[in-house]
């Protein structure tokens, strides 16, 4: 996998069109003029945890005995669940989480960014390659960066697409997560059966 896939599907799994609904529901009760901020705040602090998890993930595999296969197939199996919520949300079991005041760390930086399914996605290319470190760092970079911009403009995009226009962008990118979901859960299922 190159530098350039390993980032796209980073940012596929990042899901930030998804997340901007969530960001504006989490930010609703602060203060415009302070949102950006706490936006770029939670941005690093998620950026931070994935870093760290890129590089300690495998240790903390090896002390749990947790398999590759399992790790993969875990993985494509919350994304598959998070997508379907996406695509089929209910009132009991929105992504949407109600925030009292100013969020910090929960629920922005993790889950949201910093989600279950984009750590099982590290701690898959590293446990894969671990020789190919400065690869994957690049892409969770670069895939953060991308996703960093589409979240602060979080606003900006409220109001240019409305909430119907942005539900359908959440739809259509938990679709993508869907086949995403399922590629891991079958590759995890298949490495599994050859060993």
């Amino acid at each position: 996998m190159t530098l350039v896939s390993a980032a796209v599907l980073m940012f596929f799994v990042m899901d930030p069109l998804g997340n901007v609904l969530l960001f504006l529901s989490a930010l609703k009760h602060v203060d415009p003029a302070r949102s950006r901020f706490i936006i770029v705040r939670e941005m690093l602090i998620a950026l931070a945890i994935m870093i760290v998890f890129l590089f300690a993930g495998r240790y903390i595999l090896d002390l749990l005995h947790v398999s590759r296969a399992a790790l993969t197939a875990g993985g494509g199996f919350i994304l598959l669940l998070i997508a379907l919520r996406m695509i089929f949300p209910t009132s009991e079991r929105s992504l949407r989480e109600e925030v009292e005041g100013e969020p910090f760390v929960v629920p922005l930086a993790v889950p949201y960014t910093a989600g279950p399914s984009l750590l099982a996605t590290e701690l898959l290319f590293m446990s894969r390659e671990p020789e190919r470190w400065p690869v994957w760092l690049g892409a969770v970079i670069l895939a953060w960066c991308a996703s960093a911009i589409i979240l602060y403009f979080a606003s900006n995009l409220g109001k240019l697409l409305g909430e119907h226009g942005l539900t359908a962008v959440e739809r259509l990118m938990g679709m993508l997560l869907v086949i995403v979901g399922v590629e891991m859960l079958m590759a995890g299922a298949a490495e599994y059966l050859r060993t």
